[in-house]
């Protein structure tokens, strides 16, 4: 099942904006008004629909991650992937996600459905923790990032996570339901 339209707007619980209504921005919404209410995360510190751009073989891409988490520095804590499926089979995404969004990598991802979570350490690539106890809350987070030692990826290390990341966004976005589900190129700059 893809992301469409639903043709109405719905208002953002970060912005405060009217957005799109589509047939996942509603969970987007429960996950944001969660995060904040529930966790503890400061709403000031959460960004929805953060690009994250690369390029394979000299073509751009871009794929939305759901939430970035921001430290008091800007820079990147923890990324939030929502998915609309089983979400073991977003972990690996979800981890390359993570090791490539820009200022990272950060050391801890989530991805979720709403109704279950797999909590990821993206340095190991392994699941810590799977269901929706699993998403720490914000004191928690921070005591586990400020145990972590993320490192830069290399070249070599980038390139080959965004091999598999592009390979990821492909299948989920060029095999269910062709050209309305593919990853569109970056828009050209005008």
């Amino acid at each position: 099942m893809h992301e469409s339209s639903l043709g109405g707007t719905l208002r953002d619980y970060l912005s405060g904006e009217e957005i799109d209504e589509t047939t996942f921005e509603e969970f987007r919404q429960l996950l944001a008004r969660f995060l904040v209410e529930e966790k503890g995360y400061p709403k000031d510190r959460l960004q929805a629909k953060v690009p994250l751009k690369y390029c394979v073989d000299g073509e751009e891409y871009e794929r939305p991650i759901d939430y970035v988490l921001y430290d008091e520095e800007g820079r990147p804590v923890f990324i939030i992937m929502f998915c609309a499926g089983d979400v073991a089979t977003f972990e690996r995404e979800t981890v390359c996600a993570a090791r490539l969004v820009e200022g990272g990598p950060v050391p801890y991802a989530l991805v979720t459905d709403t109704m279950d979570a797999s909590l990821m350490d993206v340095q190991s690539g392994e699941r810590t923790a799977r269901s929706m106890e699993a998403v720490p809350d914000y004191d928690r987070l921070l005591e586990m990032i400020a145990s972590s030692d993320m490192r830069p990826l290399t070249d070599e290390q980038r390139e080959k996570q965004t091999r598999v990341f592009h390979t990821y966004c492909g299948f989920i976005y060029g095999t269910c339901c062709s050209e309305s589900c593919s990853l569109p190129p970056v828009p050209e700059k005008k």
